[in-house]
């Protein structure tokens, strides 16, 4: 366990006091579950975080009394033995986004638990981009043995379950997450049993969000023509409105099937076990329950005829407007091409298509995600404003990775591109031997 810590982690972290903890002293104490607290001290929803999340830390370790550091106190020892065992077994550790460092100590002091060194901040980046972090605060839980992420909304989790019962808060089939009736908005109920052999959407959404009400339209005309397609496909919404009232006028809008809005409990545990960070978002699922794409909103977006469907995700995707919103997810290679030569993006797709699956099987096998996104970027106002923002040259053709979390790019200009060159340029970067230049 401590390799992987060490690895993720570095050597040494914090506690709020400024003392030093060696990393591996965790694997010694018996730590089976890491939460990655992601934040920032201008931000006020992360001070409030920090003040719910002291409390809720303090009561599943039994040291609430013990102030600063605690989590960072000799392990299992005498008297360990009657402590229920999440008190052994949970550490926290603070991921700051600050860029000042007197503002950084001050809000790490009252903290509890742990926190990567300010001096870190490479690596605190590449743990903001492995788990694909967009807003703060975020807190998710990994597996301290393996590494493999338990739960993606801890916030939940601290809201739902504060006495940690449930600990250590682990994935649950769809199947079970589900279950319970559904509405249709014609008032009519039916059980969850009846979603079994279909593909599944799973729909966050809300009436008071602009983007959701565009994207409704768009996937109620979707799920028509899926549907009388013969094709076995539902589509769930789970509402994030205010009120009972918004939920029922947003939903009589929809020929979908819904989570009843008094139930809480199974909307809080259905965002929970997707990890949703922002709406609208559509998760689709095999007839098993497994995740197909996250990336539902943009296939909807992007395949008008539904010809594509159930969207099974392409290891390059052609940049457009819809799907350049994932350029802010994490590192992207992008290659821009002369996209008035017809076949100029196809072939570069192929070109890329073999290093991208590669990379994809490779991360899929350790049960991770991809750290990297490819695309390849034709001749629009899109690439304009693209390359405009990160400023590159007009050159085509044109490897790039762009990292927009850390406002850092690579680039080759090549006169030619090739499968050798384009996989050095992506392991060397794997590797961390590309030196960035800023965007």
């Amino acid at each position: 366990m401590s390799g992987f810590l060490e690895e993720l982690l570095g050597e040494k972290l914090v506690t709020g006091g400024g003392e030093e903890v060696d990393v591996h002293s965790l694997a010694a104490r018996g730590i089976s579950l890491l939460g990655l607290y992601f934040g920032c001290s201008l931000s006020a929803p992360c001070a409030q975080l920090s003040a719910s999340l002291a409390a809720f830390y303090g009561r599943l370790r039994g040291d609430a009394a013990a102030g600063p550091g605690a989590g960072a106190g000799p392990g299992p020892g005498a008297g360990a033995a009657a402590e229920p065992e999440s008190r052994r077994r949970l550490e926290i550790v603070f991921v700051s986004s600050d860029q000042d460092q007197r503002q950084w100590q001050d809000f790490v002091r009252d903290m509890p638990w742990l926190a990567l060194p300010y001096k870190e901040k490479h690596r605190k980046l590449k743990l903001w981009n492995k788990y694909r972090i967009s807003n703060i605060p975020s807190l998710i839980f990994l597996d301290a043995t393996t590494g493999k992420v338990v739960c993606r909304n801890g916030l939940l989790v601290i809201r739902d379950d504060p006495e940690g019962l449930e600990f250590p808060w682990g994935p649950k089939p769809f199947r079970e997450v589900i279950a319970g009736p559904l509405l249709r908005n014609n008032g009519q109920s039916l059980e969850s049993s009846s979603l079994e052999g279909s593909h599944v959407g799973v729909y966050f959404s809300a009436h008071w969000c602009p983007p959701c009400r565009s994207l409704t339209r768009v996937l109620v005309e979707s799920y028509r023509k899926i549907k009388e397609a013969g094709q076995k496909f539902e589509i769930i919404f789970v509402s994030a409105d205010r009120s009972e009232d918004s939920f029922n006028q947003y939903f009589s809008e929809m020929s979908l099937h819904a989570v009843p809005y008094p139930d809480e409990a199974r909307r809080s545990r259905l965002n929970r076990l997707y990890g949703i960070q922002g709406i609208p978002t559509l998760i689709v699922l095999d007839p098993q329950g497994e995740v197909i794409t996250r990336q539902g909103r943009v296939e909807v977006l992007n395949d008008e005829d539904c010809r594509g469907f159930p969207w099974h995700p392409k290891p390059v995707l052609e940049l457009s407007d819809s799907n350049a919103v994932q350029l802010n997810e994490g590192p992207c290679l992008v290659l821009f091409v002369d996209s008035e030569d017809d076949g100029e993006s196809e072939a570069a797709k192929q070109l890329i298509q073999p290093i991208a699956e590669k990379i994809i099987a490779k991360y899929k096998a350790k049960e991770e995600e991809a750290p990297l996104l490819f695309f390849v970027a034709g001749e629009d106002d899109m690439t304009d404003s693209l390359r405009d923002y990160t400023n590159l040259p007009e050159a085509a053709p044109l490897l790039t990775i762009l990292d927009m979390s850390a406002r850092a790019k690579y680039v080759m200009d090549v006169e030619e591109i090739t499968p050798a060159i384009v996989e050095a340029f992506v392991n060397d970067f794997l590797a961390e031997k590309l030196k960035p230049e800023p965007i």
